[in-house]
């Protein structure tokens, strides 16, 4: 499990809105140092949509330091190298993921819903109360605490309010009028879970087209393909069997194990497509007591597989400086500083390596983009 704090946390209440990855991290890691924490989210199932997701170095990292990664570990799967081939199937290079930390593996890929359990179960084991179907539809500081009001009528006052409610979030929407919405990139990505290609053992990019392509393990038998292409609004509006469509056609191109993929999908394997936007929004990310994380402060795109690991890094790290601050006001400050420039360096190199990608640029500009930027993960957070 997570490591308890002795330090006595600068808030003992706190209200989490978002039941994802960045909610959930928030409310255990605040939990785990003696807070009262609520958590809600608007699903009235709790669910999660999507695909698998890669998990990076420092991702893994940060879900150690939450106390789950055994459980990541087991439940999805775990490489130490990826191969990168030419669209066609012909092998390039195989690429060592480097071990940031002794005992933590290179890098992985779990289903996105399997994770999302996982980290409910802790949740639970933390006997933290949970309300769905609600949100926060009116929010008043008074007297060094927030009087909430949800959208369901109840009133609650807590020392402090997490909007961790993703991109379109309500929480900044109603407490920072100096934020605007994520903003489109032009790029949209493709994801196709399904069953692993025979003999595939590792993560796989597929290099030299006009829409780079990829396979992430995700399961002992499990794997799903992302694709990025220019984005259009067409695709806003497709149904299941034109998105099976598109998706075949787009691998039209492709061999290896892209191919058999493409040669092997079925109507029964789930297809999704979405337009990617990205935001770092303007400092301040707290108003009084009223903070954000994850996709509400810093939404960004999928080039660096960095999104769900900024969103447990920020929660960690709010939850360790109110820990170690006796203010409130400097332990949010804290978080803030601690934060900011990190985030930012994510966000813009993805933004940057997709804006490669449509001018079509050589692949080795991509490449010193991402080495740069994935050295500079690999530091401490």
């Amino acid at each position: 499990m997570g490591m308890a704090q002795d330090h006595i946390c600068s808030v003992t209440s706190a209200l989490v809105v978002g039941g994802g990855i960045g909610g959930m991290a928030a409310a255990i890691s605040l939990a785990e140092r003696g807070v009262a924490v609520s958590l809600i989210d608007l699903d009235p199932q709790w669910r999660v949509y999507g695909a698998g997701i890669t998990i990076t170095g420092p991702t893994l990292r940060a879900y150690r330091r939450l106390g789950l990664l055994d459980e990541i570990k087991r439940e999805g799967a775990i490489t130490s190298r990826t191969r990168l081939f030419r669209f066609d199937g012909t092998l390039l290079h195989i690429l060592e993921e480097p071990v940031i930390e002794e005992g933590l593996p290179a890098t992985g890929g779990i289903m996105r819903p399997t994770l999302h359990r996982i980290m409910q179960r802790r949740v639970e084991q933390l006997a933290l109360p949970v309300r769905l179907g609600v949100t926060v539809s009116a929010m008043e500081e008074r007297d060094d605490a927030v009087n909430v009001t949800l959208s369901n009528g109840e009133e609650a006052r807590y020392d402090l309010v997490i909007g961790a409610d993703g991109v379109s979030s309500t929480i900044r929407q109603l407490a920072f009028p100096h934020m605007q919405p994520p903003r489109p990139t032009g790029q949209g990505c493709w994801r196709i879970s399904i069953r692993k290609p025979p003999g595939l053992e590792d993560g796989e990019f597929f290099l030299g087209h006009d829409n780079p392509c990829g396979i992430t393990l995700c399961g002992a038998d499990t794997v799903y393909l992302w694709m990025l292409t220019p984005h259009e609004d067409r695709e806003n509006f497709m149904d299941d069997a034109e998105l099976f469509r598109t998706l075949k056609a787009l691998l039209a191109d492709f061999g290896g194990n892209a191919g058999w993929i493409r040669d092997t999908m079925t109507m029964n394997d789930w297809v999704n497509y979405r337009p990617l936007v990205a935001a770092l929004q303007p400092r301040p990310w707290s108003m009084g007591r009223v903070v954000l994380l994850g996709d509400a402060a810093h939404a960004t795109t999928p080039h660096l597989a960095s999104g769900a690991g900024m969103a447990v890094e920020s929660a960690i790290a709010l939850a360790e400086e109110l820990a170690s601050h006796d203010d409130v006001r400097a332990g949010l400050d804290a978080y803030e500083a601690r934060r900011f420039d990190r985030c930012r360096d994510v966000i813009e190199t993805s933004v940057a390596m997709g804006e490669l990608q449509l001018a079509h640029r050589p692949p080795d500009q991509h490449a010193n983009l991402l080495e740069g930027a994935l050295c500079r993960l690999n530091q401490p957070f």
